[in-house]
């Protein structure tokens, strides 16, 4: 009878084991339609794209959308300031929030978890809402149409302190502890000890906001207005007009504007999960 039981659980978490990769492989593909369906379409004419029914492979490959996008507008400069803003931006808020999420789990003074509560609710707070009071600061410190407008205003996130407290929650109070007593300084700690051990928090919080950033549409075209300085979202948002679009343009221009974020992800991917996995532990 024990014999036939177990038998029986195995066919169970047999069926329930293909029952759900069948589901992952339905939703992955979900997934990846629009961006099959965009990289399709970067090699049409407007007039084929909206064609029925779809013709997922073009009878004849395009490059001009491609020429297009790298001749009409400046695409290497926008695709450069992009990358300026996102990696810097990113490594700032590597440095702050790892500090802030350190001094939140590791350090003791009067105050701290309501001082933490009080900075998560700030994520409660609409970006809309803080729209125009923070574009009046920034102008009036002389930081419009400059790239130091962006950098500043998303050098720290409450979403990335919450994130690496609960990868730090997980490190052992008593490593900090024994460092201590043989005499390493606070800042050494959290750079010997806590930074090698948070390595998935870091991951993810770098794979989230670098895609954060080079995405960004409402900041730069609220704080910038040189050309010389725009992103690459709004130089592609160039080809519509108001009455049409070219989307084989539009679609050209983000298959390129993506591959940086494929890029980053590959290179974070495995890190990401147990990343994810550690914001879970109780704080």
């Amino acid at each position: 009878m024990a014999k036939q039981a177990q038998q029986q659980n195995k066919k169970k978490l047999k069926i329930s084991t293909v029952l759900i990769f069948l589901f992952c492989c339905i939703v992955a593909f979900t997934m990846l339609v629009p961006f099959v369906w965009m990289v399709s379409a970067s090699f049409k004419l407007n007039s084929e794209i909206f064609s029925y029914p779809v013709k997922w492979i073009p009878e004849v490959f395009r490059t001009l959308n491609y020429e297009k996008v790298w001749q009409s507008i400046p695409f290497l400069q926008y695709f450069l300031n992009t990358l300026k803003l996102a990696v810097i931006i990113t490594l700032l808020q590597l440095f702050t929030c790892s500090l802030a999420a350190f001094a939140f789990t590791k350090l003791q003074f009067p105050g701290r978890d309501k001082i933490f509560v009080a900075y998560l609710a700030t994520m409660m707070v609409p970006w809309h809402a803080i729209m125009i009071p923070q574009f009046i600061v920034v102008k009036a410190f002389g930081m419009y149409n400059t790239h130091l407008s962006l950098i500043v205003l998303q050098a720290f996130s409450a979403f990335g302190v919450f994130l690496l407290r609960q990868n730090m929650l997980s490190i052992p109070n008593s490593l900090h502890e024994a460092a201590k007593i043989d005499g390493c300084s606070t800042f050494g700690i959290y750079r010997r000890i806590i930074l090698p051990l948070s390595q998935n928090g870091l991951a993810t919080l770098t794979v989230l906001t670098f895609n954060s950033v080079w995405n960004d549409y409402m900041g730069p075209m609220i704080y910038l207005d040189s050309d010389r300085l725009k992103t690459i979202q709004l130089g592609l948002a160039s080809f519509q007009q108001q009455f049409s679009a070219d989307y084989g343009a539009i679609m050209a221009g983000t298959v390129c504007s993506v591959i940086p974020i494929i890029i980053v992800y590959c290179i974070g991917q495995k890190y990401i999960v147990e990343g994810v996995a550690f914001a879970g532990v109780k704080g």
